[in-house]
């Protein structure tokens, strides 16, 4: 029988329906039956064809709040381990199970005290803040069902592996885990056989209507001094869409952000020198609408799934050719149609053929 959400516990499918949540994407119809039936899991799949709920509501489903700790997610990005702690939090409400995140960037003291007053159920957090924070006894994983490692390739990519392996050695050899990958490389591989079982599932999910459909387009200036005076032209005429405009330093993001704030825009900036509550704040800001056009580094380009995003500008060319297709893959998301801007300079051109030769590997 083909897998759909009415055969899941009565609390988690009205969390579900309170979410908007109708039939299962091919990912989690995959993915979720193997892991109800106790399988790990290697998934290849990106941000925004709802892996979260793939892993999530197997955990779910298989939690209870008096249990202690059950689960452990680990996420490359304090932005993504918020977001999945956010959508777990929703998915278990009825279940009454407690989620939280840690990460860094904000005060590892908050966390202990946290952690003296309340065990959670899931744990949901970043390498470095996790190991800070087994290492001070803080966790009690004997419990622990379930261990994730979500956006493994990013993870690898960012240098946390000895973190990583740390980790997975203070947790119960009996468990399920779930590893989810957006490309599956031989270290990825190898990890996946280092800490899965040998009967483990392979789940991938790359499906037509999951393809985005992202219109790029290329607009060339004879310097780069014509950019501010473009960008605002392109930005009034899509004045009313959701806008992310990515930048090459964090000066930048504040000189344009600024530059458009006057110019009559609601614009915010995302970037590495704000604090972790600044950052917060500008990302609810513009995933409700109250505003439309964030101006990012490529801390943003990354893990960030934010529905409604229908046009991306790339201000500055970035010189390393996969950081470009990450950054116009925040738009185009589960199959919509997006669109991807570059302004080009002429000394925007040796990276514009590193990018062209990159997605020529991909044809």
């Amino acid at each position: 029988m083909e897998f759909d959400f009415s055969q899941l516990s009565l609390p988690t499918r009205k969390a579900l329906k309170d979410m908007g949540f109708e039939k299962p994407t091919p990912i989690q119809k995959e993915a979720i039956p193997l892991a109800l039936k106790g399988y790990d899991i290697l998934g290849q799949a990106a941000t925004g064809t709802g892996k979260t709920a793939a892993f999530g509501i197997p955990i779910i489903e298989g939690s209870k709040k008096e249990e202690g700790t059950t689960a452990l997610i680990m996420a490359p990005t304090r932005e993504l381990a918020l977001q999945v702690k956010e959508q777990l939090y929703q998915l278990s409400k009825y279940k009454g199970i407690k989620v939280f995140s840690f990460y860094g960037g904000t005060p590892v003291q908050k966390d202990v005290e946290l952690l003296w007053k309340v065990v959670p159920n899931i744990v949901v957090g970043t390498p470095g803040r996790i190991k800070d924070l087994i290492m001070r006894g803080l966790f009690n994983f004997e419990t622990l069902k379930y261990f994730v490692l979500d956006e493994a390739d990013r993870m690898l990519d960012m240098g946390f592996i000895e973190d990583i392996e740390w980790i997975i050695s203070q947790l119960p050899k009996e468990r399920q885990t779930f590893l989810f990958s957006a490309t599956i490389d031989r270290q990825v591989e190898d990890l996946a056989k280092r800490h899965l079982r040998r009967d483990y599932k392979f789940v991938r999910v790359i499906t037509e209507e999951l393809k985005p459909r992202i219109e790029e387009r290329l607009i060339k200036l004879s310097s780069s001094g014509q950019k501010l005076s473009e960008l605002e032209k392109i930005v009034r005429e899509h004045i009313l869409e959701k806008i992310i405009i990515f930048v090459k330093t964090k000066k930048d993001a504040r000189d344009i952000a600024e530059e458009l704030k006057k110019r009559g825009f609601n614009v915010v900036s995302l970037h590495g020198d704000m604090t972790q509550k600044q950052r917060e704040n500008s990302l609810r800001l513009f995933k409700e609408g109250k505003v439309k056009i964030v101006v990012a580094t490529d801390v943003a380009s990354r893990g960030l799934d934010i529905k409604g995003v229908s046009l991306v500008i790339n201000y500055h060319i970035p010189e390393d050719p996969e950081v470009y297709i990450h950054r116009i893959g925040r738009t185009g998301r589960i199959g919509a149609y997006g669109k991807a801007y570059s302004l080009i300079a002429p000394e925007d051109s040796r990276a514009l053929w590193r990018i062209r030769k990159l997605k020529e590997s991909y044809a």
